[in-house]
């Protein structure tokens, strides 16, 4: 059965390594001139005294700080529409190696000969599962180790948990890769039918997707407000790495006037780091 499981997705399997060493050949230069940049450009020491209060005071080092993150920014923000391509990585598992797994087996009826064979639906089921989710896992695995390596200066850099960084890095890219295809194999094992399980899959897995980012994620922790006043020279610390979820310009009665506006210095992205209001982080 293992012998061929593989016959069977062997072109998938190839196909998939060569993607990933293609990947690798875009991610590892543009990584270590990343880490380059970032080492010797002094950002690293500085964001590392910054610390990781929400708040700090601004002073000449935090605005060096904010001048070193700006301009790696403006050098490297280009790799985020990289990191696309990270985030619709799982998808396409889910499409190609879950929607066929039982699928194709069903619509060209060959799962009758094997069960003819000696073999059990559930060893048959079992090793099939098991041969292509152990792979899959393995392969994600790896994939997030490089990617969150790759990615982790420019976060630090901007220093807020947006353009993908939250999707790109940690276990996130692994849990998502099963989930596709876990979801995958539900949708061929249900439609039987290897195409329209791969459209099924992929709309599922998009929608999913989006609720999550709009519904789910930004209600994983309560989030905090924090207000200072233009005067009192504070600012949000953006090593600290929080979300900005919402900001705004509050009167002395508290109430808001400027939504989606501040007053102060600009940070690293823009004006996105100064001014008075209230900031929501989580």
């Amino acid at each position: 059965m293992i012998w061929l499981t593989w016959r069977q997705y062997r072109r998938q399997a190839w196909f998939t390594l060569a993607v990933l060493g293609a990947l690798a050949a875009i991610i590892v230069p543009t990584g270590l001139a990343m880490h380059a940049k970032y080492e010797d450009s002094g950002l690293a020491a500085c964001r590392a005294a910054l610390g990781q209060a929400s708040m700090i005071t601004q002073t000449g080092s935090v605005a060096n700080c904010d001048s070193l993150a700006h301009q790696f920014q403006q050098q490297f923000g280009g790799m985020v529409f990289v990191a696309v391509l990270f985030v619709i990585l799982p998808v396409l598992v889910g499409v190609f190696f879950g929607a066929p797994l039982i699928a194709r087996e069903v619509e060209q009826g060959t799962h009758r000969l094997v069960w003819t064979q000696g073999v059990s639906r559930l060893h048959w089921a079992l090793v099939k599962f098991g041969l292509v989710g152990s792979i899959t896992a393995v392969l994600a695995v790896g994939y997030a180790l490089g990617v969150s390596w790759w990615f982790e200066p420019l976060v630090s850099a901007t220093g807020r948990l947006g353009y993908f960084a939250f999707d790109v890095q940690g276990v996130v890219p692994v849990v998502y890769t099963l989930f596709a295809l876990a979801l995958g194999i539900f949708a061929g094992t249900y439609w039987t039918k290897v195409l329209p399980a791969m459209g099924i899959s992929l709309v599922g897995y998009a929608v999913v997707r989006v609720a999550i980012e709009v519904f789910a994620r930004p209600r994983y922790l309560p989030a905090q407000t924090l207000t200072f006043a233009p005067d009192s020279g504070q600012t949000p610390n953006i090593a600290a790495g929080d979300w900005v979820m919402d900001q705004g310009v509050r009167n002395a009665a508290g109430d808001m006037v400027l939504p989606n506006s501040q007053i102060g210095p600009c940070g690293a992205e823009g004006c996105g780091t100064g001014g008075a209001g209230p900031g929501a982080y989580n």
